[in-house]
Order: C-alpha cells, then sequence, then structure tokens
C-alpha cells in the first residue's frame, strides 16, 4: 500500500523510493522519472534523490539503531520512514522536522497510521542517540551474494577498501569539450589525472555555469577512459554499442569521429539526442538490436550490459534490487556482442569492450575467452598508456581494471574493465 501523500515532500518521495527498490527489487534509475518525484521542484527532487540514497548507503547502521528500540520490525513502508529518519538524524538533520514529518508520513498510511505513536517514540530516542553513535558503528558491507565472489577475486582488504568507497559516496565528474583547468577554476573543482573535472559539492546540475551552453556534461571519470583508450581520429567511421545516455557518444564526437550512436532503448536514445542538441555536437542514432546491426567501422565502443556492480558507490540501489540470478545472461549477451562486433570492422579496426563491472566474468575472463574463439586476434596493451593509469591496473590478459578504491586520495572512480582488442 503506497503511502498517501497529498502535497508530495523530498522525505515523502524519498521514503516512496526506498519502497520500490526494497520492497518491489526496482532501481532507482527507472523511477526517477514517475511517482512522487514527478511533481518536485528539481531542487527538492535531489534532495529527495540523495536522502534514499543517504539511507541505502546506511541502512545497515539504521537498522542497528533501530534494532534496539524495537521489539519486532514494523511493515515495510514504516521500517523504511524509521530508516531515512534514522540516517537524516545521524548525519545531522534539524530534529523536530525530520520527528514531525516521519510522523506524519507514517500518520497518512491507511493500513499502517496506528504505528505513528511507536514511529514518533523511536525517533525521540534517536535524536541524540543516532549522530553520537553512528560513526561508531561497523562499516555497511556488501550483500553475501556480491561479496563472495569479490573477495574471490580480489581478496577481503580490496573488497574491505571497495565498501569504504561504496559508503563514502561519489562526487560529480564532468567531461569538458576543452580548457579543463579553466571549467575547475570557474566551478569550484579539480582537474583529475585523466582530464576529468571533479566537484566535491555538488548543487543542481542544471543551474552551473555551462550546462546551458553544452561546455561539459556528466560522466565519472573511469566512465570517460574507455574513449580514451579508443583514441579515435578525426573522421575515422565509429560504433558506439550500447550509446545511452550518451556521455561516450559526446566524447566520440567532440573529438572530431563521424559517430554513430546505437541503443535497443527509444527512451534511452531520447536521451542521446537531447545531450547532444545541448552540447551542439554531431552523432547518427540509431534504435536497434546490437546484435543485428550491420556495417563497417573503422572503431567500435562496446560497452556491453552488465551487472553495473562497479557503479555501487554512485547507485547504492543495485546490492538491494538485484540478486546476481541475471548475471549468467548478461555475460552470454556479452560474448555475443564481442563476436559480432569483430565482423563489423575494418581491416585492421579495433574494438574497445567495456563494462562498468567488478565481476572477472563480465571483463577478464571474457577477453581471454574472445582471444580463444577468434585466432589472430589481439590485446592492444599500448593504447592502456594513459595519464592518470597505473601500469599495475593492466591485467595478465591485457586489459585495465578499475576499481571504487584506486584514487582513494581523489574521491575514488567507478569500477570498470577496459580492453582493446585489433583484428
Amino acid at each position: 500500500m503506497p503511502m498517501k501523500t497529498h502535497v508530495p515532500t523530498p522525505r515523502a518521495a524519498a521514503v516512496q523510493l526506498l519502497d520500490q527498490v526494497l520492497g518491489e527489487g526496482r532501481l532507482m534509475s527507472d523511477l526517477l522519472a514517475g511517482g512522487a518525484l514527478q511533481t518536485l521542484l528539481p531542487a527538492d527532487r535531489a534532495r529527495a534523490q540523495r536522502l534514499a540514497g543517504d539511507t541505502l548507503r546506511g541502512l545497515e547502521r539504521a537498522d542497528r539503531l533501530l534494532a534496539k528500540h524495537l521489539r519486532k520490525a514494523p511493515p515495510l513502508p514504516v521500517r523504511n520512514v524509521l530508516r531515512a529518519a534514522t540516517v537524516e538524524l545521524a548525519l545531522g538533520g534539524d530534529a523536530h522536522g525530520v520527528v514531525n514529518e516521519a510522523v506524519e508520513i507514517v500518520g497518512r498510511h491507511r493500513r499502517h497510521n496506528r504505528l505513528k505513536a511507536l514511529v514518533n517514540a523511536v525517533l525521540r530516542k534517536l535524536v541524540d542517540e543516532a549522530p553520537a553513535k553512528w560513526r561508531d558503528l561497523r562499516q555497511p558491507g556488501l550483500p553475501g551474494w556480491l561479496r563472495e565472489p569479490l573477495v574471490a577475486a580480489w581478496g577481503k582488504a580490496a573488497v574491505a577498501a571497495m565498501e569504504r568507497a561504496h559508503f563514502a559516496g561519489a562526487p560529480l565528474d564532468l567531461t569538458v569539450k576543452s580548457d579543463a583547468a579553466a571549467w575547475a577554476d570557474r566551478l569550484g573543482g579539480t582537474v583529475l589525472p585523466t582530464g576529468s573535472v571533479r566537484l566535491f559539492e555538488a548543487p543542481q546540475i542544471s543551474t552551473l555555469p555551462g550546462y546551458d551552453t553544452g561546455d561539459w556534461w556528466v560522466q565519472d571519470a573511469a566512465a570517460a577512459v574507455p574513449v580514451k583508450v579508443l583514441a579515435p581520429q578525426e573522421g575515422e567511421r565509429v560504433l558506439d554499442l550500447c550509446a545511452a545516455p550518451g556521455g561516450k557518444t559526446l566524447q566520440l564526437a567532440a573529438m572530431g569521429a563521424q559517430v554513430t550512436a546505437l541503443d535497443i532503448s527509444e527512451r534511452r536514445m531520447a536521451r542521446v539526442t537531447e545531450n547532444l542538441a545541448r552540447t551542439g555536437l554531431t552523432a547518427e542514432c540509431v534504435t536497434g538490436d546490437a546484435l543485428a546491426h550491420q556495417g563497417q567501422y573503422d572503431a567500435i565502443l562496446c560497452d556491453a550490459p552488465c551487472s553495473a556492480t562497479g557503479t555501487i558507490r554512485r547507485h547504492p540501489d543495485l546490492p538491494h534490487a538485484k540478486d546476481g540470478t541475471e548475471f549468467g545472461a548478461l555475460i552470454d549477451l556479452q560474448a555475443a556482442m564481442i563476436d559480432h562486433a569483430l565482423t563489423l570492422l575494418t581491416p585492421s579496426g579495433r574494438l574497445v569492450f567495456c563494462t562498468c563491472s567488478l565481476l572477472p566474468d563480465e571483463g577478464e575472463c571474457q577477453v581471454e575467452a574472445a582471444l580463444d574463439r577468434h585466432p589472430g586476434l589481439r590485446v592492444d596493451r599500448a593504447a592502456l598508456d594513459l595519464p592518470g593509469m597505473d601500469p599495475a591496473w593492466i591485467t595478465e590478459e591485457g586489459g585495465l581494471r578499475l576499481r571504487p578504491d584506486h584514487w582513494p586520495e581523489l574521491g575514488g572512480m567507478d569500477g570498470f574493465y577496459i580492453a582493446c582488442l585489433r583484428i
């Protein structure tokens, strides 16, 4: 039963997001355009999304604080109100406003409004306790279904460092058309070793200088590396497979390539078109199945569908909305996409295969298997020699492994696997 919110507020919208992620296994990226968020102003929409994200990151800590004051777990909608309020209190939220609105949200619930007194009592006990004890609680960890294969791949210490990066969240990274230093100075940011501009204090994106004029776009620093590995040349015919939301398409176009952007989702391709229009860049946009596409290209960027486990610092809903059961089908699809992409290359063409995954089955193992399937296919290790990339990150088969615990002094990066294949 959804919350009855006659006048949606950021807190009520955040709780609605939590109900759908934790109760229905839905991803926040699929929810942001609808529901209670749809009626909020941009600043309030951002506040709701931020509160839901903070709550998902701190869910384990919130539940530990709440457990002391609950004889049994209340229904999920009420528990999510308590969780969000606990996290907000722990992070310094106004106690009066947090507690009162939590009580109001539960009081408007048709099935559970009788529990508003419980909510009031529990949260008043946590007004002082939550901020005092929050930092002393155990570091929130990944669920077992994901942690176990990651520990097997990278070891306990590395996974613990990744979990710290996930809990810290992600700053805002921008890819700029030109003069990163000048834009960093204008926006109060920092130029990263790879040339991205990082903002540690992220305001409403659309209000920043340069947004309306299309001088930059939002893109995690790690997500910007695959195009740098591909290194498109002026006038080259380049195919961007699975192009949406378009950050890599914009990079390719800005570097002078003749870009064909392909994605199976019409809705997601609309975002690519919008981003191209805002930035004044040009690409041919095609909606269709990557495995059915035909043509000949000098270079192909295949950012294949994957588990997205490398983006948890930015998308804390992923471990809660997924359970790993779909990964097998994704791995099969990735292999098929590599095989088909190779048929679309001109002689001496190159393919950059990448996934925003931390699982070797979606990276290192895929490239090893592709090399076995295709005699004559080789890995271009020299393409990985880029500013900001540690040679230790190059893997045995010749790919580049990026992880959330890399660049800890700079605020981390998304997890990615990137390899450049030549025929």
